[in-house]
């Protein structure tokens, strides 16, 4: 068999199953990374002849695809969002990132160490590679192309889009905590002042300032020139790309957090100007890149699974797996939702779908890659991919019946509103009794 004509042919297929899977699976109970992460597995299982997708041996491209895909989901997700930001307005993203995020991290963490025997810097790895939801596979409960309502978005949907966009890049500390303690030790003293300054403090400032920066710029270059001159009425949706990169690129170039500074740049891009339909072009075309992208990392996925990534698992392992999706996203989900607006079934919705995806894989790539030697790694792999697998298909065999139920909820709520403004209204109209 011609290895390189039938990667060909299956890359046809993959991209086109991309353009039509959407649609077609709207109202099924299944999703587009199912479908793609069972097709690598069935690839592999059945092509023997097949290179071996193995993300410990091929760490510097795991690491790298999976950061590229991570970067463009995220400018998706801020040039979809609405919402300006505010205290009130973000006050369940504040309460998941704030509450949900830490605490995620340190059960992990305390489970990894306790309950399977990890090092401490391995387990703590494992905390922070699976705290943060996930922009990329969370697409079918986030929100969609972006409008000129700022109230147009319901609290679920907003919730989990804003959280993937900020969490992703504030698990980075966590990760290079794990890699400080793996090369000096459980000592605090010869890496926590140095952490806290500079992988903390400052990335995340440089992170923030970029993000504000190329955002307020590329703003004023598409949309606020003369207007014979706006880059808006004559460019397309490459302008997205370019944005992603350019702020990715330059904040890392000055050591910051790359990831925060592309979902910032992308919500100043928003806020420049919210009602031109130019943002619904630049989305459209990031969501038609991350697609491709996400496609080439879940069918990838797949084969590694089908070629023994899990097979390091032990009991322990499966049942801290389980416990990430189905007891510790949801509890503390849960947790981190107190005072935020929404009905209770809403919230509940928000904890139960903390989708764990490409970031993960990325984040564990990452702090595996940055240190020649790191306990356990074929077990957090396993584990990792495990989680990951899990969450394709628990959330997406969920996602259609339990998201169409939350939009009946509130189109009900929404209907009833209205016919009570109604009565009110015709009520006072009503003339007088003689």
């Amino acid at each position: 068999m011609d290895l390189i004509a039938w990667l060909f042919a299956v890359s046809g297929i993959a991209a086109l199953m991309a353009a039509l899977l959407p649609s077609a699976l709207h109202r099924l109970p299944l999703s587009m990374p199912m479908v793609f992460l069972g097709a690598g597995i069935a690839s592999w299982w059945i092509f023997d002849g097949l290179f071996t997708p193995d993300p410990l041996a091929q760490g510097a491209v795991t690491e790298h695809l999976t950061e590229v895909c991570v970067i463009i989901a995220l400018m998706g997700a801020g040039l979809a969002i609405d919402r300006p930001i505010g205290w009130r307005r973000w006050i369940s993203t504040w309460g998941l990132l704030a509450i949900t995020m830490p605490l995620t991290i340190v059960a992990v963490a305390v489970l990894g160490w306790w309950t399977l025997g990890l090092a401490p810097a391995a387990a703590l790895l494992l905390g922070a590679a699976l705290a943060p939801t996930d922009p990329v596979l969370a697409s079918d409960v986030q929100v969609g192309e972006p409008t000129d309502d700022p109230d147009n978005e319901d609290d679920v949907r907003f919730a989990l889009t804003s959280e993937a966009g900020l969490n992703d890049g504030l698990a980075f500390p966590f990760v290079y905590a794990a890699i400080a303690i793996a090369a000096a030790g459980m000592n605090p003293g010869g890496w926590f002042l140095g952490w806290l300054a500079f992988d903390v403090a400052y990335r995340m400032t440089v992170g923030l300032a970029v993000g504000l920066v190329v955002g307020w710029l590329l703003g004023r270059l598409i949309f606020i020139q003369a207007r014979s001159s706006r880059l808006a009425d004559r460019a397309d949706g490459f302008v997205a790309l370019a944005a992603t990169f350019l702020a990715y690129g330059v904040a890392e170039l000055i050591h910051g957090y790359g990831f925060i500074a592309v979902f910032v740049c992308a919500c100043s891009i928003r806020a420049s100007e919210r009602e031109h339909g130019y943002h619904a072009v630049m989305h459209g075309f990031i969501e038609q890149v991350e697609r491709l992208v996400t496609v080439v990392v879940l069918v990838l996925l797949g084969g590694a699974i089908a070629r023994g990534l899990l097979d390091a698992l032990t009991v322990g392992d499966i049942l801290v797996s389980c416990a990430v999706i189905f007891v510790i996203r949801p509890l503390f989900g849960w947790l981190g939702l107190t005072g935020a607006t929404g009905t209770r079934r809403e919230r509940a919705a928000i904890a139960f779908f903390g989708v764990r995806g490409v970031g993960s894989i990325y984040y564990l790539a990452f702090g595996l890659e940055n240190l020649e030697s790191f306990p356990n790694a074929e077990r957090l792999w396993a584990i990792v991919g495990l989680v990951v697998a899990l969450s394709v298909v628990v959330h997406g065999v969920s996602t259609q019946p339990v998201m169409s139920r939350v939009d009946a909820n509130r189109e009900e709520r929404i209907k009833a509103a209205q016919d009570a403004e109604t009565d009110e209204a015709e009520q006072n109209e009503a003339p007088p009794r003689s």
